[in-house]
């Protein structure tokens, strides 16, 4: 799948989001992303003392510090999401090195926004796809939501807590990252996207499509479920239309059917498509399909939803593996953990296609996104790239809580075709157990429930002879690292499917060919393996040769952060990637296309040709090729040919002299494939390679720019470690920088880097709005500098929601009873007295009363942006004659009864006061604080 499409792909759903958003139809999906502000460290909350703080604490808007509503943030970092706070901080060897060496802690994220008066009953969702690690989510100081999981999604139904209109929403998030799930580098923040879904009280809720094609007797139907929700006060009566929508957008089934939600209830709408000869997803033309259900209500279009679908048939035969459309398919697989160079976890999407991309040329067709639930937009790419998934939860148990997030996931996911696997486990203690077996045997009947078309599987490293174990459970048994019980697990088990769920753990360290054990570098021939696991060729062979086992998923396709095994401090990253940190290759990237790709000749010589000093010496010379025979020159003369071994490739021990070595593909004795590597000299200039020529100007689009070094004749040099300084002009930034050193701790949010072994990586990314030529320079001491221009097409972002002026809002306020005469504004009320004067929210409306005065009495707090003395206290509207009062000072005197705005200037103080409003009715007229209550910025 090329960017083009992955673009494409974006626009087309910004234009139906802007199109829901500009009334063609009633939903709306805004971007969240933009406005955030943000704290690093936990902002402690205030000891509850006293009756007073006691009462209001146990009440639902009863939040306090960075929790509430009014607290003040003035001093907060500006960003935008996605962001992960872990990558920005410094390596620290007292950190823990599972998560790499970052210090995580805490933060909090705060944001302010609007909604209009034409909102009000709508149904208000608040969206947030991952937060790592526990996340706590208050909106107007109303705690709504508490996540366990910094993998699974966050769906919550803002619609009570909301206001409408002048009032400013405000939407706290503290994020805990001391927490951890894994023993791999997590990151720390809200490092997905965000987002604010407005629909009618009638609307088809998140994840409500379920349309999973299904072949019977030779014939094709689309057996279609459309979830209703309704916040509306009465039951209503509504019609589902669901179209199925081929490749090229033609419409190529279409049903009906009628459905009838009552008030705060939830209903399901069924019909079934039939489809007459649709085209297959395949790897090689993976044709993805999409159903759109429209809700409507007579005429009226209330709500719609689209979900990518695909037709295949998938099947796990005991004895021949895996079968795609009735094919045999061996699974080619990787496992991958989700951070990239430079941006941690929060890798835009552009990048995640690179990492894809990347993969499939190395001849993958699987990936087990280990050993969490990937983001959405990661599915909806190897939909159309032609990936196969397994897809994995992060905890093993069937708790409530736990169980949540595993059917989130099924819920989510279940229409996608690249999803061949559901994944319940990874290497636990209790899989050899009896409580193993009962907790899988719960959790896959959770998953049955939802989706009977897509086996489990759970990854096994031990237990699997036990009886019973958790493998007893499984429809498909994984194993991590067991090639000794391959044989004998198929023969005491004969009718079970089985895969590799993990394999290999070989490690590399790419550009480097001989271990120095003293400098935490190991060799890239493919002779490292891990005590636990085997070289990449020894573990394919296992799998390769056995047709009942349904493939491989090799640890691992990219290198990540955390987990430094073999060696800790200084080391922060694995070793074990087919491909380091930034996405380039490692010997083992060449073996496996090698040994995976069929439709083009594959032939690749390592090492590098640069050896001063080892002249005459024998040196390793290895040769992956999927031909079948190869021939290696060195200088023109040929040193040697010899047939090559499909998993062990082949070898030769070449006396070394400069110059150029050729390795020749051979078949039949032709050349079909040669690959060509020279000895250069020293780095003369630098040279800048963009994936891609162009960027979306939009804010979103991001690509990655190799840096590498050339000598003085333009050959590359394979051994460059010079520093190197980046600058850009234009409307986009640098948004991380990296090489794959896995023991380097220069900065990832960088202006500069070091080549390591003759490779750099920066990240760009465009700026909203962004237009003209962005301009990329790289300079090195003693190097001539690169440039490299990419052109910014104009795009539009997708809708946001805009970011409110943040505003003091005060909400909360105690009301005297009824005045026969003037009472003194500065009257104490006892801290104890919770009763006899009211509660209440503006507006507050009182009256005609028989007494005329009231008092209206809040806290007052005052940002630290506010205490100028230019900030107004702004009321909407005050009923009645009214003096204003602050601290026992009266600032302000209303001298009309009719109700009108009012405001008075507010002079510096203290960061928290009391306000006082005395209103003094008309006979026979209603009085009170009408409209809403803030303190503003001033003009200035």
């Amino acid at each position: 799948m090329t960017s083009k499409a992955i673009r494409t792909g974006w626009i087309a759903l910004c234009l139906l989001a802007l199109a829901l958003a500009t009334g063609n139809a009633r939903a709306e999906r805004l971007s969240l992303d933009p406005g955030w502000l943000f704290h690093l460290g936990d902002v402690p909350m205030p000891v509850v003392k006293g009756h007073g703080m006691s009462y209001q604490n146990g009440k639902a808007n009863g939040a306090w510090g960075a929790a509430a509503a009014d607290f003040d943030d003035s001093d907060w970092r500006h960003l935008d999401l996605p962001h992960d706070w872990a990558v920005e901080g410094p390596f620290d060897p007292k950190e823990n090195a599972s998560q790499g060496y970052r210090p995580r802690g805490m933060g909090w994220y705060r944001r302010y926004l609007q909604l209009p008066e034409s909102d009000r009953g709508r149904h208000i969702e608040l969206q947030f796809d991952a937060i790592a690690t526990h996340a706590t989510v208050w909106v107007n100081g109303i705690v709504v939501d508490r996540n366990w999981s910094g993998y699974s999604g966050i769906r919550i139904d803002i619609t009570p807590y909301v206001r409408y209109g002048a009032g400013v929403n405000t939407i706290a998030v503290r994020v805990d990252a001391d927490e951890q799930e894994g023993w791999w580098y997590e990151g720390a923040g809200m490092y997905r996207h965000s987002w604010l879904v407005k629909r009618d009280a009638l609307h088809i809720a998140t994840d409500g499509v379920h349309a999973d094609p299904v072949k019977k007797n030779g014939r094709w139907t689309v057996p279609v479920e459309v979830t209703l929700e309704s916040s509306a006060k009465a039951a209503r009566d509504a019609v589902v239309d669901v179209a199925l929508v081929d490749p090229s957008g033609r419409e190529v089934a279409k049903g009906s059917a009628r459905s009838r939600v009552g008030a705060l209830d939830s209903a399901v709408a069924r019909m079934s498509l039939e489809v007459r000869d649709p085209a297959p997803w395949t790897l090689g033309r993976p044709s993805v399909y999409r159903v759109r259900a429209v809700l409507r209500e007579g005429t009226k279009e209330l709500d719609r939803a689209e979900v990518q679908t695909g037709f295949r048939t998938i099947r796990f035969d005991a004895d021949r593996g895996f079968f795609l459309n009735d094919e045999p398919v061996k699974l080619q697989g990787v496992c991958i953990h989700q951070d990239h160079a430079g941006v941690g976890v929060a890798v835009p999407e552009p990048i995640w296609e690179f990492r894809l991309r990347r993969l499939k040329e190395m001849g993958v067709n699987a990936i087990r996104f280990s050993h969490n639930t990937p983001a959405a937009e990661v599915l909806d790419m190897a939909d159309r790239m032609g990936l196969l998934v397994m897809d994995e939860n992060r905890h093993f148990n069937p708790s409530p809580d736990y169980l949540r997030q595993l059917t989130w996931m099924v819920r989510r996911d279940r229409n996608h075709p690249s999803v061949i696997l559901w994944s319940i486990f990874n290497e636990e203690p209790l899989q050899s157990t009896e409580p193993g077996y009962e907790m899988a045997r719960r959790m896959v009947s959770a998953i049955k429930k939802l989706d009977a078309s897509r086996p489990v599987t759970g990854a096994m490293h031990g237990g699997l002879f036990t009886d019973p174990n958790a493998a007893d459970a499984l429809d498909v048994v994984g194993l991590n690292y067991q090639i000794g019980a391959y044989d004998t697990y198929h023969r005491k088990h004969p009718k079970r499917p089985m895969t590799s769920t993990e394999d290999t753990s070989a490690y590399m360290t790419r550009g480097a060919f001989t271990s120095d054990r003293a400098a935490q570098v190991l060799g890239s021939y493919d002779d490292e393996p891990s005590s636990w696991g085997n070289t990449h060729r020894q573990a394919w062979r296992a799998i390769a040769e056995r047709p009942f086992i349904a493939g491989s998923f090799v640890w691992t396709g990219i290198d990540y952060r955390g987990e430094p095994t073999p060696y800790e401090w200084p080391s922060a990253s694995s070793f074990f990637g087919a491909m380091d940190l930034a996405g380039f290759a490692k010997t083992a990237f060449w073996i496996h296309q090698a040994q995976w790709v069929k439709d083009r000749p594959v032939v690749k010589l390592v090492p590098h040709w640069n050896w001063p000093g080892r002249e005459g010496q024998p040196i390793h010379v290895m040769v992956a090729s999927n031909a079948p025979r190869v021939r290696v020159l060195l200088n023109g003369a040929v040193v040697g040919e010899q047939d090559v071994d499909p998993y062990e490739m082949a070898h030769f021990q070449v006396p070394y002299a400069a110059g150029r070595i050729e390795a020749v593909a051979l078949r039949g004795g032709a050349e079909i494939a040669r690959d060509v590597v020279e000895t250069s000299g020293e780095p003369a200039r630098l040279v800048l390679t963009p994936d891609r020529s162009a960027l979306a100007g939009d804010g979103l689009d991001a690509l990655p720019v190799t840096v590498s070094a050339v000598d003085a004749q333009g050959r590359p040099v394979p051994t460059a470690n010079v520093h190197v300084r980046f600058e850009i002009e234009g409307q986009g930034a640098i948004i991380g920088v990296g090489n794959g050193d896995p023991n380097s701790h220069e900065a990832d949010k960088a202006g500069e880097r070091s080549l390591f072994n003759g490779l750099a990586q920066v990240i760009v990314q465009s700026r909203r709005d962004g237009g003209g030529a962005l301009k990329l320079r790289a300079s090195a001491s003693g190097l001539q500098g690169a440039e490299t221009v990419l052109a910014l097409r104009t795009a539009g972002a997708p809708p946001s929601v805009p970011t409110a002026e943040p505003a003091t809002p005060l909400l909360s306020w105690r009301v005297s009873p009824p005045f026969a005469t003037r009472p003194d504004p500065k009257l104490v009320l006892a801290e104890t007295d919770m009763n006899s004067w009211g509660w209440d929210e503006p507006p507050i409306r009182r009256g005609p009363e028989a007494e005329p005065f009231r008092l209206y009495r809040s806290g007052l707090p005052v940002r630290a942006d506010r205490n100028d003395g230019r900030a107004r206290l702004a009321f909407g509207a005050i009923a009645g004659k009214a003096e204003v009062w602050v601290d026992g000072v009266k600032l302000g005197e209303k001298t009309t009864p009719e109700p009108a705005p009012f405001e008075v200037l507010l002079p510096k103080g203290a960061a928290r006061r009391e306000l006082t409003v005395l209103v003094e009715a008309q006979p026979g007229q209603p009085s009170g604080v009408w409209g809403r209550v803030a303190l503003e910025r001033g003009a200035r």
